[in-house]
């Protein structure tokens, strides 16, 4: 027998990953009160399958590819790693899938936790299915935020619901490594994927659809991801598809691939893109397509929705899929919410506190690989497709002191694009081990807009791979 009850907050956030988290966080330090609705564990994706334990799995095999490579530390390293310490580490980093800790967190914070699977029902009101079969509806005096996130998106395959697929959810939690291991698609997931089971032991057969890797970056990223991963032994292929694929008696995996060609593994993940978390959470109440992605402009709200109430945060709304990114979004939609709630007039102008512009200036990604991609702004494919005149300045990092005292056989590249008519960076992108911890210098100059004649004035220290701002400074005067 069910029960239905009513309750009524300022706030009412589906999904308690860590956009919503940061959403509930934001309304409640306003003195909104807050309900958050998880059907899952709270924490969501980046804390149990994606972000954390992806990053525990990658960091001994980056640690110890670097190693290799150091005067005194290399004969100690050539060993396989110990992968039941590995994966031990990354259950520990995953939390062993328990959201304990964050369920604390929400209550210290002040803000309600229901679970269950919300979805809209009209205007401002949730219908929330409990685990124990009860139905609370929730009323919301100021806003609804859809914070539901993305999942993985597989193709159609035929008999794919029989194959019994990895997906990045299965790939960052798998324990034993499988022996063999096809990953289709060439994008973050799939070369970080490749990168950590290769290292732990799985011969792994990465298969592209295009003619590179990480294809959304500039090009020299994903030749030398390749080179570094074909160099680990994995087998990386090119403009190469599945046609087919079935789970054998034996639990084989056997695909068939575009060439005519079959291969036989373990296991195969299918890193092949996201989809929105929005099939079943009522958007057909409020006018809109279930299973769609969420439009939200630069103050985060829903505006095909009237009314200012309905807001979409995060990966559902399709803007920059990046947890940091999501997590910045939630922030701005918390001071929309708040300042709305509160009767003041928004200041949505670029850059200011109710405007996510850097959805579309300065969206910063690392790809943790070896080498490490660390990306901010534009590519040149981008200014070129946007009609942005730029100037294009390269240097190998290979060629800086800090680089060889920290790999003696560094390779890497940077790559800095400076707007042509305002004087500014527009984009970075540097390829190589470690410059990760680069990239929010680059995303500064962007956010700040900091003319580049200034730039000369921030000193690197010295031996630093920081230095290569320096360098790219002078590439650009002495041509």
């Amino acid at each position: 027998m069910t029960t239905e009850n009513i309750r009524t907050y300022d706030v009412i956030v589906i999904g308690a990953g860590p956009v919503g988290e940061n959403v509930a966080d934001r309304t409640t330090a306003a003195g909104l009160s807050t309900v958050l609705v998880e059907s899952e564990l709270a924490g969501g994706e980046c804390s149990y399958w994606a972000c954390e334990p992806s990053k525990a799995l990658l960091r001994p095999a980056l640690l110890r590819a670097d190693a290799m490579h150091v005067p005194g530390l290399d004969p100690g390293v050539k060993n396989p790693l110990d992968v039941e310490a590995v994966l031990a580490h990354r259950n520990r980093m995953s939390t062993d899938w328990n959201d304990g800790g964050q369920v604390e967190w929400i209550k210290s914070a002040g803000i309600d936790l229901l679970r269950g699977h919300g979805r809209l029902a009209g205007e401002r009101e949730v219908s929330v299915e409990t685990p124990e079969g009860d139905t609370v509806r929730l009323r919301a005096r100021h806003a609804v935020a859809v914070c539901t996130g993305s999942r993985a998106d597989l193709p159609p395959l035929p008999g794919i619901e029989n194959l019994r697929p990895w997906t990045s959810r299965e790939a960052t939690s798998a324990q034993p490594p499988p022996r063999r291991l096809v990953i289709v698609g060439a994008g973050v997931v799939g070369v970080e994927m490749a990168t950590a089971w290769q290292a732990l032991g799985s011969r792994v057969t990465l298969l592209a659809r295009g003619d590179g890797l990480l294809s959304r970056l500039e090009p020299f990223a994903g030749e030398l991801v390749t080179e570094r991963l074909r160099e680990a032994g994995a087998d990386v292929r090119f403009g190469i598809s599945v046609v087919g694929a079935e789970r054998v008696d034996d639990g084989e995996v056997r695909v068939t691939l575009s060439d005519g060609g079959e291969i036989t593994a373990d296991e195969i993940l299918f890193a092949t893109g996201r989809a929105p978390r929005s099939k079943d959470i009522g958007l057909d109440t409020v006018g809109l397509k279930p299973g769609d992605w969420l439009a939200a402009d630069d103050s985060l709200t829903v505006s095909a929705v009237p009314g200012d109430w309905l807001y979409a945060v995060g990966d559902i709304n399709r803007r920059a899929l990046f947890t940091h990114q999501g997590k910045y979004q939630a922030r701005i939609a918390g001071a929309v919410i708040a300042g709305r709630a509160r009767g003041e007039r928004l200041d949505t102008g670029r850059w200011s506190p109710h405007s996510s512009t850097a959805d579309i200036e300065a969206v910063p990604g690392v790809v943790f690989t070896d080498p490490e991609v660390a990306s901010v702004g534009l590519t040149v494919s981008q200014a070129e497709r946007t009609g942005r005149a730029v100037e294009v300045v390269d240097y190998e990092i290979g060629h800086l002191a800090g680089a060889v005292q920290y790999r003696p056989d560094y390779r890497g590249r940077a790559r800095i694009l400076i707007d042509r008519d305002r004087q500014v960076v527009a984009g970075a992108t540097f390829v190589g081990p470690g410059v990760g911890e680069l990239l929010y210098s680059a995303t500064v100059a962007i956010t700040g807009e900091v003319p580049v004649e200034r730039l000369w004035h921030a000193v690197p220290a010295f031996p630093t791979i920081s230095e290569v701002w320096l360098r790219l400074l002078e590439t650009r005067r002495d041509s």
